[in-house]
């Protein structure tokens, strides 16, 4: 197979995502079709449904335009007997609790004129019980012609029954999972032309579900090929959470979700146990890891629906939560917001990370939300906070403070962070940066500017839990 090589989309490095799980985002009116949905708002279970849909997320358009939003990142909406859908029973259908294929279409429509992006999960390691072909080899056995698309270990298959051994592989031996066998040439194809299928439909690209388990490389560069001929600005993107660097080489994925990253953010921001020399070597060993491409799209995440609410972690310390936040915006790769962060949403570990957004404004947490646009409107009025490069240029353990230049051209911004719970004044050199004695620097946060002097500026206001985002002009 001839490697084609493809770059990253070009609109990227202007994006601001915000992640969906669709059950519980919004529930629309059209979705009156079932009677039996969990309250809205009642506490989450693995089971339970509270019919938030396609048309709620359609509806909210606008609450997403007004947060910053630039793309939309949906956890799986296939045919699905789980709430999150990651047991795909269709790959060619929307589930009829989200609204179906026409829901998403409108969805798509919606949201690309306004300029907003939408990509969908897909999970190819694994199925559901429901889907066809494996309910085929559970009726059929042996004379299935289905039963190479997966790992049968013998016959019968038992998909429910625990006393029984279950007859084949699956995800981390959950019989709801069962295994796809990717290296089978049907399942491949199969698996291709679901790709192909829903970017020509219209999605911007694909959140790949586990990747890594499916160890075979060259059905990855076959799936890259595919979704780039149909549409070269599709953005790949990976669930890896450790090194991915086999799967980022150019002819696979664009990026993965920066997973290790968030850690480092999670153990200096919330848990406050990590030290700042710490924090600013991770987070500079994570950007040497991969190609600077790679780098640059990558999705950052304070938290997503396989993990602990970030406000949840931080002991519902909003403070915590908003030095995070500008972190997020002011680092090398792409912001992702976690549906409902934005206004103080908390939940601990899977189900409870999943909660229904409260559209009662009264509940909301308006410090945060506001933080986001701000956050936002300084990340899109600065090229260098998008596409810069990124210098450490302080790290102070005594008082928690980090700081970075992210340097575009003439563009300069130094960013300084403060983990601490009390206000800190900083001195910073900054030779290497091309700031001559003389140059201003002012704080985009606040009223305070700084004077270079001997290539330095001293006694910088670094707020508690917050930070200076710090921009160089001549005097």
């Amino acid at each position: 197979m001839t490697i084609e090589i493809f770059p990253t989309p070009q609109w990227l490095p202007d994006a601001v995502f915000y992640q969906i799980f669709p059950d519980r985002f919004c529930k629309s009116r059209q979705n009156t079709q079932v009677a039996a949905f969990a309250p809205w708002g009642s506490l989450p279970t693995a089971h339970n449904f509270m019919g938030g849909d396609l048309h709620g997320i359609t509806a909210q358009i606008p609450y997403l335009q007004e947060l910053g939003i630039t793309a939309i990142y949906l956890t799986p909406v296939f045919v699905s007997a789980s709430n999150h859908r990651y047991h795909t029973d269709d790959y060619f259908h929307v589930d009829p609790l989200l609204g179906g294929d026409a829901a998403l279409r409108h969805l798509l429509d919606t949201a690309h004129a306004v300029g907003i992006k939408v990509i969908i999960d897909g999970v190819f390691n694994h199925c559901g019980r429901g889907f066809f072909p494996f309910h085929h080899v559970v009726e059929n056995g042996a004379d299935s012609p289905y039963r190479e698309w997966f790992y049968i270990e013998s016959l019968p298959l038992y998909p429910y029954d625990e006393s029984q051994p279950a007859g084949y592989a699956a995800w981390w031996d959950l019989r709801a999972l069962p295994k796809l066998n990717v290296t089978y040439p049907p399942v491949r194809q199969f698996l291709l032309d679901v790709a192909r299928y829903w970017i020509e439909f219209g999605i911007d690209g694909w959140r790949l579900d586990v990747p890594n388990e499916i160890a075979d490389h060259e059905f990855w560069r076959e799936f890259r090929i595919t979704v780039k001929r149909a549409n070269p600005e599709a953005y790949i993107l990976g669930e890896i959470w450790e090194d991915a660097s086999d799967w980022l080489d150019g002819t696979q994925f664009d990026a993965v979700m920066n997973y290790p990253v968030r850690r480092l953010v999670v153990d200096f921001f919330a848990a406050k146990s990590s030290s700042a020399a710490e924090f600013s070597a991770g987070i500079e060993r994570e950007l040497q890891r991969y190609p600077s491409e790679h780098a640059h799209a990558a999705l950052n995440v304070l938290g997503s629906h396989d993990t602990e609410r970030f406000l949840t972690l931080a002991e519902g310390n909003a403070a915590r939560m908003k030095a995070a936040i500008l972190f997020l915006f002011t680092y090398v790769g792409v912001p992702c917001i976690y549906y409902g962060d934005e206004i103080g949403l908390q939940g601990g570990k899977d189900p409870l990370n999943r909660v229904a957004f409260d559209w009662d404004v009264q509940h909301w947490d308006q410090s945060i939300r506001d933080w986001v646009i701000r956050c936002g409107a300084l990340r899109q009025q600065f090229s260098a906070l998008r596409q810069g490069v990124l210098s450490i240029v302080h790290a102070r353990n005594a008082s928690q403070t980090v700081a970075y230049a992210r340097v575009l051209g003439r563009e300069i911004l130094i960013v300084a962070l403060n983990a601490s719970d009390e206000d800190a004044t900083i001195d910073m050199l900054l030779s290497g940066l091309g700031i001559d004695d003389e140059m201003l620097l002012h704080d985009q946060l606040s009223a305070w500017s700084y004077v270079v002097t001997a290539q330095r500026i001293q006694r910088v206001k670094v707020p508690a839990n917050s930070g200076a985002v710090l921009l160089v002009s001549r005097r």
